[in-house]
């Protein structure tokens, strides 16, 4: 009996006890000595009928006990009633398990996974969101969405002016000088060119009249041919610099890329056309004023005509509703930009009243590292493959042989465990560890498993056991949750209940096989399939956080 089952069944208890009364069952998971689930039904029923919660608790406890799947029903304190299930109905669970949220299985959702501007570099926080986003993907897909993962970059504007300026001054008039910048740091060469270029657009008022002029000019490159030459060169360097780290993160190919060169002129339509009845000029250029947003007057065309940030992120909105009709798209970003979003949804809803709803932002928290937040800026970043070196050194320095799979599982579980919108102090020796709070403790718990799996061969008839004794019953229960925290994380958008989870099962795994002997006892038969069943939990978990699950470490 699943979750889902038990709130059926106890609703229907209600309606016969109650009538009609609208109230829906809550069940929730008790610690392990009172019960699999717990219900308070009762308090919830008691103030409409007017009777005393612990006696109508009775009622309901008697009505279930005839329950076959029900091996005990208690009442407990005022008024609850804690349920446990037979061993047979909790082995049925963990065969016909599916992970599917029943309110997500006709719901399409479109979600930005990565969103990093070319002609930078990469740095830490831009890893962080394209993790997270990623893994929202990964776990709205778990619980049976539809999803549409897109990117988006600023392909125009005032950093690409930046920039451009620094190439221009590097080549010296001569394109083919690009050619001597080494292929494998032409991340981080873009990185030192903006970073030049920010600096100088601070302090000297020529390059920052120079900078504006090319900022204007990204918006037509073709006007000027080494312009053009220079700028498209570096835009595909970019762009192959991007799509290698999100491989490198273990993040999952966009299915298309959207750049602001192309939403800006959809955004700027968008605004003309509702020029007057939500937005207004003001003193030449066109806002979204402070009275309608509640928070700040945002510009979205400039005094020259030219669609701004708000116009770009408006006509993005218009373009991924033409493309995919989505019940649900979610842009993943700082938390540094909430009330800007939050403006700029507002005036999309304003504009088109038919999206309302359907455009979320979720803010996330900073990753802190010993030198504090990344900027990008003033240029000065922290860049991602400083973080992936410190990560491979790290597991050295622990006597182990870093690999891929072992890198990209320690930073997607280090930026994971914690809850989107909080700040992640990454410690790298800790994140590499495979003792404690890790990704590759749980990497090496999945390896363990099908260690154990593999030494007892290919002879050995692992079946669901008749019965459970008590350490087999603890992991059995904690396997059998699995699937209702894949869809409570689905439902609130928070993965780290996921990580949470899967360390939890790791411990109670480790718990029963220090006191059950698993292979060469009479027992070993339903054992082995309780190790199955974990180490396929696992990898599914780990699938869910985009880490991979080795079966050898």
């Amino acid at each position: 009996m699943t979750n889902r089952q038990l709130i059926e069944l106890l609703n229907g208890i209600g309606r016969s006890v109650a009538g009609d009364s609208g109230i829906s069952a809550e069940v929730s998971r008790p610690a392990a000595g009172f019960g699999d689930f717990s219900t308070n039904l009762a308090l919830q029923l008691a103030p409409r009928l007017g009777r005393p919660p612990r006696q109508l608790a009775e009622e309901i406890a008697r009505r279930l006990s005839g329950e076959p799947e029900l091996s005990q029903v208690q009442v407990a304190g005022p008024g609850f009633i804690n349920l446990t299930l037979s061993d047979a109905s909790l082995l049925k669970g963990l065969e016909t398990a599916t992970a599917k949220a029943a309110a997500g299985e006709s719901e399409t959702v479109v979600i930005e996974t990565y969103n990093m501007n070319p002609f930078k570099d990469l740095h830490i926080g831009h890893a962080y969101n394209c993790v997270v986003a990623d893994t929202l993907a990964n776990l709205l897909e778990a619980a049976g969405r539809r999803v549409h993962r897109v990117s988006y970059h600023g392909d125009v504007g005032a950093h690409v002016g930046k920039s451009m300026w620094s190439l221009l001054k590097f080549i010296e008039g001569k394109p083919e000088r690009l050619q001597e910048v080494d292929p494998k740091r032409r991340g981080q060469f873009m990185g030192k060119m903006y970073a030049e270029g920010a600096a100088a657009y601070r302090q000297d008022p020529a390059a920052t009249a120079a900078i504006d002029k090319l900022a204007g000019l990204s918006f037509d490159p073709g006007a000027d041919p080494l312009f053009q030459r220079v700028y498209q060169t570096c835009l595909n360097w970019s762009f192959d610099y991007i799509e290698n780290t999100v491989a490198r993160l273990g993040g999952v190919r966009a299915e298309k890329r959207y750049l602001e060169s192309q939403a800006n002129s959809v955004g700027v339509a968008t605004v003309k056309r509702h020029l007057g009845r939500v937005f207004r000029q003001s003193e030449g250029a066109v806002v979204f004023d402070k009275q309608r947003s509640g928070l700040h007057t945002e510009v979205f065309i400039s005094r020259d005509g030219r669609g701004l940030y708000a116009a770009r992120d408006l006509g993005l909105i218009e373009l991924k509703q033409r493309d995919f009709h989505p019940n649900k798209s979610l842009i993943v970003t700082g938390d540094e930009q909430r009330n800007y979003f939050k403006v700029v949804i507002k005036a999309a809803e304003a504009a088109m009243p038919e999206l309302k709803g359907v455009t979320v932002n979720i803010p996330t928290g900073l990753v802190k590292l010993t030198s504090g937040k990344m900027s990008s800026r003033t240029g000065e970043v922290l860049n991602i493959e400083w973080l992936f070196d410190q990560l491979d050194q790290a597991t050295r320095r622990q006597g182990a042989e870093p690999s891929e799979q072992t890198i990209v599982g320690a930073l997607r579980y280090a930026m994971l465990k914690v809850r989107i919108g909080s700040d992640v102090v990454f410690d790298v020796n800790g994140s590499v560890s495979v003792e404690g709070n890790s990704g590759p403790y749980l990497q090496y718990a999945h390896a363990r498993a099908r260690s154990i799996l593999s030494k007892a061969g290919p002879r050995a008839a692992a079946r669901p056991p008749e019965s459970l004794d008590k350490a087999e019953r603890l992991l059995a229960r904690k396997l059998s949750e699995f699937d209702e925290v894949l869809n409570q994380a689905a439902e609130e958008m928070m993965p780290h209940g996921v990580a949470a989870y899967l360390y939890e099962l790791a411990q109670e795994f480790n718990r029963f096989y220090e006191k059950c002997r698993v292979i060469g006892d009479p027992r070993s038969p339903g054992r082995l399939w309780l190790v199955e069943r974990y180490a396929e939990t696992l990898r599914r978990g780990l699938a869910v956080l985009g880490i991979p699950s080795p079966d050898r470490l």
